[in-house]
């Protein structure tokens, strides 16, 4: 078994990628998108954190969350985000002995990544690397398309100008990631 450690620093900035069981398109219905919003709202009344960015994709999504000083504890916040969301999922038990030990529902892949944004171009980076994913996927032809996206916000923000990634920003060129 993988021995897999996780690094948490209080009021870190994350960037995350969590992916639906055997990347299933969960997240193409509108209706499933606004459920997964009032996961996130629900969870964030009872444990806050920022979400700074964000792009949800009909299998996976990117999130880019600031925790409040004095607080490094995201795998709680995930935990719950992932059970709330379950919860319209009643049909969808699971088959394997591990699944039904974890009471776990073919919802979710059961880890999600994490990354530790280091500085501003990190955070950069990673910011238009998750606006510009729905093109890389060929979901979109420019960011500015995507309706389940932050991209507008930051366009409102001035941090990306309305015809941002029509084509691969140079930002993104050699990086490797989900």
């Amino acid at each position: 078994m993988p021995n897999y450690r996780r690094l948490y620093i209080e009021g870190g900035a994350y960037f995350f990628t969590v992916v639906t069981y055997e990347r299933r398109p969960l997240f193409a219905d509108e209706d499933t998108v606004l459920q997964l919003k009032q996961a996130f709202r629900h969870v964030k009344a009872q444990l806050p954190f920022v979400m700074e960015a964000i792009v949800v994709l009909p299998d996976h999504f990117h999130a880019v969350w600031r925790l409040p000083p004095g607080d490094s504890d995201y795998s709680e916040r995930w935990r719950r985000i992932k059970y709330r969301f379950s919860l319209q999922f009643e049909g969808l038990s699971s088959c394997s002995s591990s699944r039904r030990r974890r009471r776990e529902k073919r919802v979710w892949q059961r880890r999600f990544w994490e990354h530790i944004l280091r500085d501003e171009e990190d955070y950069r980076r990673h910011l238009d690397y998750i606006h510009y994913n729905p093109v890389k996927h060929g979901y979109a032809v420019a960011p500015r398309e995507w309706p389940y996206s932050s991209f507008r916000r930051f366009v409102q923000w001035g941090v990306y100008s309305p015809d941002w990634g029509e084509s691969m920003p140079h930002s993104l060129q050699g990086l490797e990631l989900e």
